[in-house]
């Protein structure tokens, strides 16, 4: 066991431990059906303002955009200040961003809103999954953030579902006012949580230990090649998850003739699938690591080629019940890769860079993905159906699984250049 998983095991106690994990679970669940509950009320912010489905995009898109503006700096206050502080107050700006929402006039004051939601969120998955590679044993760590991402799906289904069963019957508008509440809640409990101190950057040479300097900290991000292939190989991935969970709504109501209502719980029992294959794949990814380090890589090779093929047929060949059943095993396998990519990000750099470390993945995923995958997928709506747009999705996830391919052949020798580091938890 490393000198990092002895020093958390034995610090805080394993009820404790996942006590902490609790409130972070139910922080990212809020944190995304903050984020995608606008997706099931398109049809009625259209209807009020007359906005194309680019526009509508763009709404999904401005959260995006704010993360990448400000996930650095944020995640520069997780790793040197405190990340539990940081942790909270995010979730109340998210929150208050959110309710906002609901009092917005016209298209830019949702637009304005929808960005400090971004702001709001921006450091959490730096912070948070900073915060659990220090509080449990790397050897547990793919398994440990497999449950925690499973918050993901579960806040995206119930924000699609929630929103547009609200909204047909109470108004949009109520809608973003609900999802709101809860994390203005949590966010204040996890004021009074423990935390380990503030790790100092420094590099073991030897029996003496130097203060590492901005060209150390540099080279930890840009000579690691498993870290920048798994960065943007992570982008790809992005892409296609937030084109489904921000238009298969819009599918379902174009195409199947259905309600936004039941098009929005027909996406959530799709994505909901996720909580199943983000914890399951994070398990298979720690058993593989035990006997195959790049294991954590090449396992996300083996779902997205599945999950590929999978779109591919139910674009293209199925219809009606099949497909259906499709979507639900993609839903189940879209987001199994993660929980070893993201513990990637945490094995190959120093313990006092892990929140930086997993921001410049979200700033990269986010910019090439996430923030460009409702846009995108919206105007190719707008030219040629929506049927035709989603299309294209599976090329995404072979890119995919070329990067996470060649990264896995680089993972072990970046892991052994790791300097390891004691925590020390706050008195």
């Amino acid at each position: 066991m490393s000198a990092q998983g002895k020093t958390a095991e034995y610090r805080l106690s394993k009820s404790y431990s996942y006590y902490i994990f609790t409130l972070l679970f139910l922080l990212y669940l809020f944190d995304y059906m903050d984020r995608l509950v606008v997706t099931s009320l398109f049809p009625y912010i259209k209807e009020a303002w007359g906005l194309t489905d680019a526009q509508c995009g763009m709404t999904v898109s401005a959260v995006y955009w704010s993360i990448v503006a400000f996930t650095f700096p944020v995640s520069l206050l997780v790793d040197r200040w405190s990340r539990k502080k940081t942790i909270a107050l995010m979730a109340l700006v998210w929150s208050l961003g959110t309710a906002a929402c609901a009092l917005a006039r016209n298209f830019k004051e949702l637009f304005i809103a929808r960005g400090v939601i971004g702001v709001g969120e921006a450091g959490y998955a730096p912070g948070g999954t900073a915060m659990l590679a220090g509080i449990f044993p790397q050897e547990q760590r793919a398994r440990i953030v497999g449950i925690w991402q499973a918050s993901i799906p579960l806040g995206s289904a119930l924000g699609i579902a929630i929103g547009g069963i609200v909204a047909e019957h109470w108004g949009w508008r109520h809608a973003f006012g609900l999802v709101a509440f809860p994390g203005i809640i949590v966010g204040i409990m996890f004021f009074f949580v423990k935390d380990y101190k503030t790790v100092r950057l420094e590099k073991d040479e030897g029996p003496a230990a130097r203060k590492m300097s901005r060209g150390d900290i540099v080279r930890q991000f840009t000579r690691t090649p498993s870290l920048i292939l798994t960065y943007t190989g992570f982008a790809f991935c992005a892409f296609v998850t937030t084109a489904l969970l921000t238009w298969l709504p819009t599918y379902f109501h174009r195409i199947e003739g259905i309600s936004i209502s039941q098009a929005g719980v027909k996406t959530g029992l799709i994505m909901m699938l996720a909580i199943v294959g983000a914890p399951v794949g994070g398990y298979l990814t720690d058993a593989w690591y035990r006997k195959n380090p790049r294991a954590r890589l090449f396992f996300g090779c083996v779902t997205n080629v599945l999950c590929a093929v999978l779109l591919f047929a139910s674009f293209t060949l199925v219809r009606g019940p099949a497909q259906f059943v499709m979507f639900l095993f993609v839903g189940a396998l879209i987001v199994a890769f993660s929980p070893g990519v993201i513990a990637v990000t945490q094995d190959v750099v120093h313990p006092g860079l892990r929140a930086i470390s997993y921001a410049i993945a979200v700033i990269v995923q986010n910019l090439l993905g996430a923030s460009t995958a409702p846009i995108v997928i919206g105007a190719f709506s707008d030219s040629f159906g929506i049927e035709s747009a989603l299309k294209v999705l599976p090329v995404f996830l072979v890119i995919a699984t070329l990067l996470f391919f060649a990264g896995a052949f680089y993972y072990e020798r970046d892991l052994a250049k790791v300097d390891r580091v004691t925590l020390e938890m706050e008195d």
